[in-house]
């Protein structure tokens, strides 16, 4: 049967989805109606053209198809590469069956068809522009990780939609953080030298009311989001992990200061540990998940384009994972090569990988069966984390036994009874540790256990050990000596010999102590190494750490050793304060321990202690002292000794030292309570 005459009279629509030059940029090809063709001259005969082997039998009214604004016949269109300001020319006419570029809606459904700044009624399809913004209307969020509308599913759609969810979430906690919470002077005691009352001191008073930022709102958000990521599929919870490491990654501490909050409330402490979790999650998943290889590199990708601050610097090359099919793990895991190193262009390489990428390729070689891979695997891969790859007996050791430890390598003894821990007598086994071995042993257990290094307790252990005479006591007690201040150069001799010592022995490496350290004045040698030592973990853990005080306690009467200590932490302002706040701390929650500890002490220590800290040139230092003479005129009534500190500050000439105007009126009225007793 043959076309109806209503048939005959509509147009032939060619539709093309080739969009390259040679189309003119048009989606479709309409044959005029109103121009008569040979078809309506002769309607019995075929129009064969030859050239394009377009065989035409009849045509019909045409229906307008949906198609792009600038392939509008109705509507002429002005092309340029970027203009958003206003509509070019007739560009913000369209019929009904015009669709937008940019939203891929109808053009009357756009919003933002002539609004200014955007004008979606200028895009089309020649312009790199408008094609960017197409592709970010289109992929959302996704468009930061690169990736091409063909990789987008539904998994990274959905993992998409919840990042820009958290994405504007985060923004309103971190406007929050950035405005910070003031602190009511009332609320903060005065530790100044003029112990006035609280909301009195005006140096108190200016800290106190200082802004103190708190990222915990933040952190436990960001902690959310990455709990609910890691119930979801691989795909998405990809995206929202390195979406969320991007986004914390550019959060700011607006503190002048060192503000020590804790870790999930200091932005300096919670970011590495919230990135931490982030890239022990994608490590594993970069091994367990069959990623698409395009996929699995722009992951990586978009990680390393991360602009890390100073405080992340540590995950700089966290996704660097080895992949299945590279060329060293595959030769291991084949048994080809197991040693798990080889030798490229004379430059050897080692099959290094971390403990939770290690984890990961066990447990899917075990779910494969593949259980000979596995064991050439582990005899062939390398990891720093020696900890959790092969637990060691360091890594188990409580405070008390690294004390106990300790006595035994310096005195050669060991407790008489079946537990170390066990109060009692002791017995001679052997010679004393020397004392370059000694330290270094001593080290090789700190920095093995990381909660041992942060632990003051441990660092107190470990200078009373060294400050203590080889021989016990009768009932098992370590003697502590009293040594000599040396001189300066002998000081400056020892720091410069050592200079650089601890971070080897960190780094895990053979180090020997330069000859001749040991061999004169060998015990104050030791406690300049300590001295040495504590400030170099003060400089790191400082925000870490609980208390102070009992690491200078653990001087004893070696007190030019502790002033040592303090005049190395002078040299930076914000460490100073740091470990003054915990003195000061230390000493208001432990008055009761001091005031008996004094008394066992003596009125000669007491007086030497708090004249350390009177004596010392800064300021902030001098409140230490001063706040030890509060305790003691506060409870003379269980002090009787107090009486003699008047001879020892009198034959001193404390009086007339250059103390500062406060710290002078603190020690005469302090003088004045004693001269009465």
């Amino acid at each position: 049967m043959g076309p109806s005459e209503e048939e005959k009279e509509r147009d032939v629509i060619l539709i093309s989805d080739d969009e390259d030059d040679s189309t003119h940029g048009n989606s479709v090809l309409i044959v005029d109606p109103l121009v008569k063709t040979a078809l309506e001259e002769k309607k019995c005969e075929e129009i064969v053209d030859e050239e394009c082997e377009l065989v035409v039998t009849f045509c019909k009214q045409a229906n307008v198809m949906p198609h792009a604004r600038y392939d509008c016949t109705s509507h002429s269109f002005e092309r340029m590469e970027c203009e958003t300001c206003s509509p070019l020319g007739k560009n913000a006419d369209f019929c009904s069956q015009c669709y937008c570029y940019i939203c891929d809606k109808l053009a009357s459904e756009c919003q933002n068809w002539t609004t200014s700044s955007l004008c979606h009624c200028n895009a089309h399809n020649k312009s790199k522009f408008w094609k960017e913004r197409r592709d970010f209307a289109l992929a959302g969020v996704l468009v930061m990780f690169n990736l091409e509308l063909t990789d987008i599913d539904a998994d990274l759609r959905h993992g998409g939609n919840l990042l820009i969810s958290f994405i504007q979430e985060l923004s309103v906690e971190y406007n929050k953080y950035l405005i910070g919470v003031r602190i009511a002077p009332t609320e903060q005691e005065c530790f100044c030298v003029s112990k006035l009352p609280p909301g009195q001191c005006g140096v108190c008073r200016s800290r106190s009311t200082e802004i103190v930022y708190k990222y915990s709102g933040v952190y436990a958000l960001v902690t959310r989001f990455l709990n609910q990521a890691e119930r979801e599929s691989p795909k998405a919870a990809a995206v929202m992990l390195l979406g969320a490491a991007r986004e914390i990654t550019l959060h700011k501490d607006p503190a002048i200061s060192w503000q020590n909050l804790g870790h999930t409330a200091s932005l300096k402490l919670a970011v590495p540990c919230l990135l931490q979790r982030i890239t022990t999650r994608l490590q594993k998943m970069l091994v367990l998940c069959d990623f698409p290889k395009s996929l699995y590199e722009k992951f990586v990708n978009f990680f390393q384009s991360i602009s890390l601050p100073c405080h992340c610097f540590a995950f700089s090359n966290s996704l660097n994972v080895v992949p299945w099919d590279h060329v060293l793990l595959t030769t291991v895991l084949k048994g080809q090569n197991t040693t798990g190193q080889r030798t490229q262009k004379g430059r050897k390489t080692f099959l290094w990988e971390v403990l939770p990428v290690i984890e990961a390729r066990v447990e899917k070689l075990v779910e494969n069966k593949n259980y000979k891979e596995v064991v050439r695997y582990l005899r062939a891969v390398k990891c720093s984390d020696t900890k959790g790859l092969a637990c060691c007996t360091a890594c188990r050791l409580t405070p008390l036994q690294f004390e106990v430890y300790l006595k035994i390598f310096r005195t050669g003894s060991v407790p008489a009874g079946k537990d170390i821990q066990d109060p009692g007598p002791w017995v001679t086994v052997g010679s004393p540790m020397k004392d370059g071995v000694l330290i270094k042993q001593a080290f090789k257990l700190l920095y093995s256990n990381l909660s041992l290094y942060r632990n003051p307790k441990c660092w107190g252990s470990f200078i009373m050990i060294m400050g203590s005479s080889c021989f016990l006591e009768r009932n098992g007690r370590l003697r502590p000596l009293t040594v000599k201040e040396p001189p300066v150069t002998f000081q400056q001799g020892v720091l410069v010999a050592s200079d650089g010592l601890f971070q080897e022995l960190k780094a895990k490496l053979n180090v020997s102590f330069p000859p001749g350290i040991f061999s004169q004045l060998h015990q104050e040698a030791c406690l300049i190494l300590a001295v040495q030592a504590v400030q170099q973990m003060v400089i790191c853990e400082l925000p870490y750490l609980t208390s102070f005080l009992e690491i200078f306690l653990a001087f004893g009467n070696n007190f030019w050793a502790l002033r040592l200590l303090l005049n190395h932490l002078s040299y930076d302002k914000h460490i100073l304060h740091g470990v003054v706040d915990l003195i000061l701390r230390d000493l208001n929650r432990q008055k009761a321990t001091m005031l008996k500890l004094w008394q066992n002490l003596g009125p000669q220590y007491v007086g030497e202690f708090v004249c350390l800290f009177l004596t010392c040139r800064n300021r902030i230092l001098q409140s230490i002292g001063v706040l030890a003479l509060d305790i003691i005129t506060e409870n003379l009534h269980v002090c009787p000794w107090a009486k003699h500190l008047y001879n020892f500050f009198h034959n001193a000439r404390l009086m007339q030292l250059p103390l500062g105007a406060t710290t002078h009126h603190e020690v005469s009225k302090f003088m004045d309570v004693l001269e009465k007793l």
